[in-house]
């Protein structure tokens, strides 16, 4: 293979720089061209393609979002738009494609794959629910932004003596919520995976107000079955201590990576472009316990993501009381 594409799609994920840079320069190294391709699927259908260089990713590293830009898009779900991208690449001589984002975009490139194109899946996307890899580039990122905005959080709670809802991103999957409360702290967690009645999450607002704690922390995963406005009211209602929600929003998709999601990126881009230079079939590639591994893409997206309960009840222990 001479010459390959790389693009970034779906929700921008810190560390997605990380990986264009590695995917260009172990491709350039390798004696390959290589392509970026703008705006996601939505670009590649327009033909917004261009040649990298060694020099087009330098102090690309440290920075969040995407130099590459990147969109959703609807047209590619109908199969003619799909068989128009392969064309598209046919026409600069792109022969296999490098694409990074989450499960929507490895949908994406699973059409593309069955229209003849080798198609190698880098996991970029903060709300790590991509089942095959324990990890996905830019959720350890997000995490610690989550773990500052609690700690800040806390203060002012604290001062005013109040209850506070946050709600955190990660769509159906509650990996955002669990690893923020388990490294910040919370009072109580609410995630996709597990039912709550608003009676048993009152009562835990209130055990932390008879042992005279001075506010109350709850994070919320967006995908819980409840809306976090509601929540509040019924919350001052029941406990008759003041409620606010506070919705970050796409504050944690921004940021410097950290060197974990870095590191990340680095060595799933790097492998995949060595399997589209060894003339792979179709793969994801991933981190499992600590070692690069690689899935076939179809397969891959049919590894339902495995919410750590035991986590989860630790989380409620260490969330306790005082």
């Amino acid at each position: 293979m001479k010459k390959i594409g790389v693009l970034t799609s779906g929700g921008d994920a810190p560390g997605m720089n990380a990986a264009v840079r590695a995917a260009v320069r172990c491709g350039i190294d390798r004696g390959m061209e290589v392509f970026g391709i703008k705006r996601g699927f939505e670009g590649l259908l327009d033909g917004e393609i261009v040649s990298m260089q060694w020099h087009s990713v330098g102090d690309i590293l440290q920075r969040g979002g995407t130099i590459l830009r990147t969109a959703r898009s609807s047209r590619f779900m109908e199969d003619k738009w799909v068989e128009h991208g392969a064309k598209i690449l046919e026409a600069f001589g792109i022969e296999g494609l490098v694409i990074i984002g989450g499960d929507g975009s490895f949908r994406g490139g699973a059409a593309l794959a069955k229209k003849g194109v080798p198609v190698m899946g880098v996991p970029g996307t903060i709300d790590n629910d991509l089942g095959y890899t324990d990890y996905t580039i830019g959720f350890d990122t997000a995490v610690n932004t989550i773990l500052g905005l609690i700690t800040n959080i806390r203060d002012t709670s604290s001062s005013h003596e109040r209850s506070t809802i946050i709600e955190v991103m990660g769509r159906r999957c509650g990996d955002l919520a669990l690893h923020s409360v388990l490294s910040g702290g919370a009072d109580v967690i609410l995630v996709p995976e597990v039912k709550h009645d608003i009676n048993e999450i009152c009562r835990r607002v209130l055990e932390g107000q008879a042992t005279g704690k001075a506010h109350s922390l709850i994070v919320m995963a967006e995908g819980f079955d409840m809306d976090s406005s509601e929540l509040a009211r019924t919350l001052e209602e029941m406990t008759g201590r003041e409620a606010r929600t506070v919705v970050p929003g796409y504050i944690q998709r921004g940021g410097s990576p950290t060197e974990k999601d870095r590191l990340l990126a680095s060595v799933t881009a790097a492998k995949a472009v060595e399997l589209l230079f060894d003339d792979s079939d179709s793969k994801a590639i991933g981190i499992y316990r600590g070692e690069v591994v690689t899935m076939d893409l179809e397969k891959a997206l049919q590894v339902k993501a495995e919410f750590r309960r035991d986590l989860y009840e630790l989380s409620n222990v260490l969330g306790k009381g005082k």
